[in-house]
């Protein structure tokens, strides 16, 4: 019995021995962990501050629309950035806030470049599907897009000098239109008759200028695709009369539609 205890308190102190020595690996492993992410915090650091990682002028930014490059006047135009400027300082998601700010940019999307140093954005456009021609500015100088948004013509060819300008045309203030446009753009951009212009001047009859001649559809209102779908279905009388007899066709009640002879 004194030999098996004998073993047991040998096997003990082995076993004691063999703990102590892996906790002080450990401890040493944690040790050289910490120093070595210490060392390269501090490498990082180090090159961070580097004057390379400098912006100091426009040219170290990359801004593209779809597969166009956008010169480096409208980037200046586009951007207030003071040079020079640490790359590191810079805030991607302010400066993608600054440009979306701007009427003719829907989305932008920014990120440092480490090499060259330097901005990649990418921007995508406000499509314009309509000229706005305001009574009180007395000139088509802004563009429409779908949502409503009304985009400053030189603006936009600053950004897209092969601008083709939409063939509709809508005549009256912005404020009286805007906050319905987006619901009726759609409508009206399916129509299977072609509308050439929307008179908005007055809210209670808004009138489309289409193929068929002038069309009155009072107020806007939910009956809008109804009245749009009528509109089709007479698209016989241009095989009928000459256009230029009509002087207005009135859908306001689609449900029982007239044509107003000159």
């Amino acid at each position: 019995m004194a030999g098996i205890v004998s073993v047991s308190q040998k096997d003990l102190a082995q076993r004691r021995q063999k703990i102590r020595r892996q906790q002080q690996m450990r401890i040493i492993q944690a040790l050289w962990r910490t120093a070595a992410l210490s060392g390269l915090a501090g490498g990082l650091l180090w090159v961070a501050v580097q004057p390379i990682w400098l912006l100091n002028t426009p040219e170290q930014i990359v801004i593209k629309s779809g597969d166009q490059v956008l010169p480096e006047s409208v980037i200046e135009s586009l951007l207030v950035i003071s040079y020079p400027q640490s790359l590191w300082r810079i805030q991607p998601h302010a400066i993608a806030n600054s440009l979306m700010e701007q009427p003719t940019i829907a989305q932008a999307n920014v990120n440092r470049r480490l090499f060259p140093p330097g901005l990649n954005i990418e921007i995508q456009e406000r499509i314009p599907v309509a000229i706005v021609e305001s009574p009180e500015k007395q000139s088509s100088g802004d563009l429409l897009d779908a949502t409503g948004v009304v985009i400053p013509l030189e603006k936009y060819k600053l950004v897209n000098p092969s601008l083709q300008l939409p063939t509709l045309k809508i005549v009256g203030s912005p404020e009286q239109y805007r906050s319905h446009w987006s619901q009726m753009y759609p409508i009206l951009n399916q129509s299977p008759v072609k509308i050439t212009e929307i008179d908005w001047q007055d809210p209670t009859n808004l009138i489309l200028t289409t193929e068929l001649g002038n069309v009155h559809l009072g107020g806007f209102s939910s009956q809008l695709t109804e009245q749009i779908k009528v509109l089709a279905q007479m698209r016989s009388l241009s095989a009928k009369m000459d256009s230029s007899q009509i002087k207005y066709i009135d859908l306001r009640n689609p449900t029982s539609p007239s044509v107003h002879m000159n």
